[in-house]
């Protein structure tokens, strides 16, 4: 089984992975079809700076879909073994079943491309 995040608000796919409104936990067999979704609402300081990574490693979570985030975010996620894919929009699950087709790569789009300073290092 595989365990998805997708920073979520409202059913879609939130613009922003540190200050979302919830995140979407997908849960996906061996068949790569989803079987389990839940929600859980990450701690309200910016996820980047947060155990927000190490929740989701305790989750069993192996890859992140978001909108944007900051490089820093990504780098992160990645040390710690996550899939980082940047760039998706629209319904939450529509996203996953994309990234489950092989049809959604990372963009590489930072949180500079939609004005929110998220450069910042990690500590």
């Amino acid at each position: 089984m595989t365990k998805i995040a997708i920073p979520s608000r409202d059913g879609q796919v939130d613009e922003h992975f540190g200050h979302c409104g919830y995140f979407t936990v997908l849960t996906v067999d061996d068949g790569k079809k989803i079987v389990a979704e839940e929600a859980f609402t990450p701690p309200a300081q910016c996820g980047c700076r947060s155990n927000l990574v190490e929740t989701l490693v305790g989750m069993g979570v192996s890859a992140l879909i978001a909108g944007n985030m900051g490089q820093g975010a990504a780098d992160k996620l990645r040390r710690a073994g996550l899939t980082v894919v940047r760039g998706a929009s629209g319904p939450v699950r529509a996203a996953a079943e994309a990234f489950l087709d092989g049809k959604l790569t990372d963009t590489d789009a930072g949180c500079a491309s939609h004005g929110h300073d998220c450069l910042h290092p990690l500590q």
